[in-house]
């Protein structure tokens, strides 16, 4: 009971479900997703822990960066099944739209390069 909660738990929050659908789209680091949704580094970091500790996300570090991927759910059935459903879920909500749009313009040199000046 215990992994479905953690589950559950992590997917109550709109912006840790936008993160996920993000991430099945691409690979992003921590500003990217940040400037995405337009939200603290500290609240994206806590988010992307809560995914990870659910198995639903890893990271892996590249260099400067630190690269967030949808996990394969190896880690819990309950991650794998909501997974892949919610890959097919919510293609249609307008926030979802947006972020797909958004997402081919991010450019993590350019949004690092605007916080450090």
């Amino acid at each position: 009971m215990k992994d479905f909660t953690k589950v559950m738990k992590a997917l109550s929050d709109p912006n840790r479900v936008r993160i996920l659908k993000m991430l099945q789209r691409q690979s992003l680091c921590v500003c990217e997703i940040q400037a995405a949704l337009d939200i603290a580094q500290p609240t994206v970091s806590n988010h992307l822990k809560v995914l990870e500790e659910a198995g639903l996300v890893f990271s892996r570090k590249d260099g400067l960066w630190v690269n967030y991927f949808v996990s394969d759910g190896g880690s819990s059935p309950y991650a794998a099944a909501i997974l892949g459903n919610l890959r097919h879920w919510l293609m249609d909500d307008p926030e979802i739209v947006r972020l797909m749009e958004v997402l081919p313009t991010l450019n993590r040199e350019i949004i690092c390069r605007r916080k450090n000046a």
